[in-house]
């Protein structure tokens, strides 16, 4: 079995250590709906569909409060964001229901919708601004860079705990790691389940423009490392952009990766380039993806009116994990969620076109790639808004994927290089 990376399970660090006590604001840990709450209560939004337009409208007015420069701006420290939060599963039983899935654990597509709101209230924390209740920014999900998880199962009958705080601040982007801790079967302790790294982006009070945030002074040597590692994500990022097989050629080992399947698939009865034969243990990459249409109701939107970024990555999720599980013949467990890319909102009645492939597998490993995109039935254009990458673990050894056509070469190609770098 290969080793995936894992930063969770050490020791809690001195930053941590210092911040267990804080609340921001807090009496108590909040529990999930309290942050929800305290969401819409900073950006004003209401809990009526009926309203959505008058709230929005009056979110106008807080355009005075933006900064003109982040020079303007009072610095802030990492212990001034940090969040604490407790699921209690195992104290509230009724809450269960809603995360629990068949195989009785936890449902991981919930666990990413509180990720991503826990996100969004940590960073509003990070740009609190003391002369209004409100926030003039709208802080949106921009990237989801990694989620690295250390255990296969999450159970419905414990208490689940949250922490974060902003780790990384650019002009206009803030870098939120977050940690989810569980208290185990058997006694009070807790223990690491993942840390995840999220990237959310400040715009103005009607989401169209960026606005500037908070800039971050970090203190002492630990969190001077943690501000250089955000630096070093924020390069690594760009770096694998500029790289991409959308943009720029494969490497030369990748090339004779692609031509060795090619050669591995001709048939040797044949002398013929079109003529190709499947591998024994083998699945050609067209007969492994599957579909599914979501109708985006008013029910799943977020506080700013469009639909909520955390729903979209549990039905990508549990796309992929239901494609990983028709794939291997047995049941798949999450190892690792990187690299997902907010590139267009949307807006609540679209018609979301979710598409999942099997690209990579390696052992009992299968990567998935989950496209979504938007359907608009008046001009009939599709429109790419996310596209997620997920690593399995199959409880079995799983046939190998063989690409085909160059494009599914690419996708091949793709999903190497993220399962190398879950790997690495």
């Amino acid at each position: 079995m290969l080793a995936l990376r894992s930063t969770v399970g050490k020791a809690p660090s001195l930053l941590a250590r210092a911040l267990t006590s804080m609340t921001n604001g807090f009496q108590s840990p909040p529990d999930m709906s309290e942050v929800r709450s305290r969401l819409r209560a900073i950006v004003g939004a209401s809990t009526n569909w009926s309203d959505h337009v008058q709230a929005m409208h009056e979110r106008k007015d807080l355009h005075s409060l933006l900064a003109k420069q982040q020079e303007d701006l009072p610095p802030r420290k990492m212990n001034d964001s940090y969040i604490e939060v407790i699921l209690p599963l195992g104290s509230q039983p009724e809450l269960r229901e809603k995360y629990l899935n068949v195989h009785n654990t936890v449902r991981f597509g919930r666990i990413l919708e509180d990720l991503d709101s826990l996100g969004v209230l940590i960073c509003y924390t990070h740009t609190k601004h003391e002369a209004s209740q409100r926030s003039p920014l709208s802080i949106v999900t921009a990237l989801v860079d990694k989620i690295d998880l250390c255990k296969k199962v999450i159970y419905p009958d414990c208490d689940i705990k949250f922490t974060g705080n902003v780790s990384w601040v650019g002009k206009t982007s803030m870098e939120v790691k977050m940690h989810m801790l569980q208290v185990g079967l058997h006694d009070d302790t807790y223990s690491s389940v993942l840390d995840a790294t999220f990237v959310m982006v400040a715009r103005d009070p009607e989401n169209k423009r960026s606005a500037f945030v908070n800039p971050l002074i970090p203190e002492g040597q630990e969190e001077e490392e943690i501000f250089r590692k955000g630096e070093l994500n924020k390069m690594r990022r760009v770096d694998f952009s500029t790289a991409s097989l959308l943009k720029m050629a494969p490497t030369a080992e990748e090339r004779n990766i692609v031509h060795n399947i090619f050669l591995n698939t001709l048939d040797t009865r044949t002398v013929s380039f079109r003529s190709r034969v499947l591998p024994p243990n083998s699945v050609w990459m067209e007969d492994a993806k599957l579909k599914s249409l979501v109708i985006c109701h008013p029910q799943e939107r977020n506080i700013f009116n469009r639909i909520f970024g955390g729903f979209l990555m549990r039905k990508a999720f549990e796309l992929g994990w239901a494609t990983a599980s028709s794939y291997g013949g047995a049941r798949p467990y999450v190892v690792a969620v990187d690299d997902i890319m907010f590139q267009r909102p949307v807006e609540i009645g679209s018609l979301l076109l979710l598409s999942a492939q099997v690209c990579y597998t390696a052992e009992n490993y299968i990567q998935i790639r989950v496209h979504s995109e938007v359907y608009d039935s008046d001009t009939r254009e599709h429109k790419t808004t996310n596209v997620f990458h997920f690593t399995f673990m199959s409880e079995r050894e799983v046939p190998q994927i063989v690409p085909k056509t160059y494009g599914e070469s690419m996708l091949y190609l793709d999903g190497k290089r993220h399962f190398s770098a879950t790997t690495k």
